[in-house]
């Protein structure tokens, strides 16, 4: 931990590639909205979406697209449907991960854990529950959103997920569980999606070079760089795009990683399991509360050597990893608005 835990207020996992101090975060807010800006796909949808897909990577590289994406979140309570990394060291899957904090550092104050995250655990079967703190402090995808969503919303407040490895139709029950959980809770609040809660799911895009073995178009280089970008793209616009379904949201999966044998990718996203999750929930969300299905539009794109880096090193912001043409990240950003 950059930042360790302490009682029951989560530390901060990566103190290098995000901010730790309100100086920083309000720099690396206020740079990510200057040119030159990451690719778009039209006019964004109306702030207050259902849902969205944001990227998890350092502020330097990925910011510009936090930018474009998070502020279209309005709702006070989050959903964060986080990447977990190290599932296979912790031996986690076929459940969801919840957190035991009361609330999470960042930058900006503490960011308090909403009180429905345990009466969605008590409407939750054991088997579809793990919880721990050690999952949850070696893991940074949710705290790279969390920190964002704070600075444009003091009174945000979370309930962190951690989605491991599991199948497809396990995951489909796990999101009928907690979808039907969240639309009860929801329900007896008289909350609405998108204006009271939101799905906001974690994940960088493509992972390309030897050092994460996926090479299909050479080792590296321009060509390499734009076909597999062209790619990602292609599932922006694909089945991440139109209304959220099922059949969607397998495509997804079975273009990421074999679904016969899910730990295999076949396409190194890091949301290959948060992805079809959180597409799933937001369904079954959307459903129970007699809504239509939530309907995808791409917003930004990116990657690491996409454009400049946020010039922030003087407040002491750095990398984690090295960015060029033979090792890059792709950075993609969707909102699922109601229809």
């Amino acid at each position: 931990m950059g930042i360790p835990s302490r009682g029951d207020v989560r530390g901060q996992r990566d103190a290098v590639g995000f901010a730790s101090r309100a100086e920083t975060m309000a720099k690396v807010w206020d740079l990510s909205a200057l040119p030159p800006e990451p690719e778009v796909f039209g006019p964004p949808p109306s702030p207050g979406v259902a849902g969205v897909i944001c990227p998890h990577d350092d502020y330097v590289y990925a910011g510009r697209v936090y930018r474009r994406i998070l502020p279209l979140v309005t709702a006070r309570t989050i959903v964060l449907v986080g990447v977990f990394h190290k599932y296979r060291k912790f031996g986690a899957k076929d459940a969801l991960v919840f957190d035991p904090y009361r609330s999470w550092r960042s930058p900006d104050g503490e960011i308090p854990v909403s009180g429905l995250r345990e009466e969605l655990l008590a409407r939750l079967p054991p088997a579809d529950v793990l919880r721990s703190a050690a999952m949850y402090d070696s893991e940074h995808s949710v705290e790279a959103i969390a920190y964002w969503l704070k600075h444009q919303n003091p009174e945000v407040e979370i309930i962190p997920i951690l989605v491991p490895s599991a199948s497809f139709p396990r995951f489909q029950d796990m999101a009928s569980h907690l979808g039907k959980a969240l639309a009860d809770a929801m329900a007896v609040r008289k909350w609405r999606l998108g204006k009271d809660v939101a799905v906001v799911i974690s994940s960088d895009g493509i992972h390309y070079g030897a050092d994460f073995k996926y090479t299909p178009h050479g080792l590296g280089g321009v060509a390499a760089y734009t076909a597999a970008v062209a790619k990602d793209r292609s599932l922006l616009t694909g089945p991440l795009a139109g209304p959220v379904s099922s059949d969607k949201a397998r495509a997804f999966f079975e273009a990421v990683v074999n679904p016969e044998s899910p730990d295999e990718y076949r396409m190194p996203w890091c949301g290959r399991f948060s992805i079809p999750f959180g597409l799933l929930l937001l369904g079954e969300a959307a459903r129970n509360l007699g809504l239509p299905a939530p309907v995808g539009r791409p917003v930004a794109f990116g990657t690491s050597i996409g454009f400049p880096q946020l010039p922030v090193g003087d407040l002491g912001l750095g990398v984690t990893a090295e960015a060029n043409l033979y090792h890059f990240v792709s950075y993609p950003a969707v909102a699922y608005a109601l229809p």
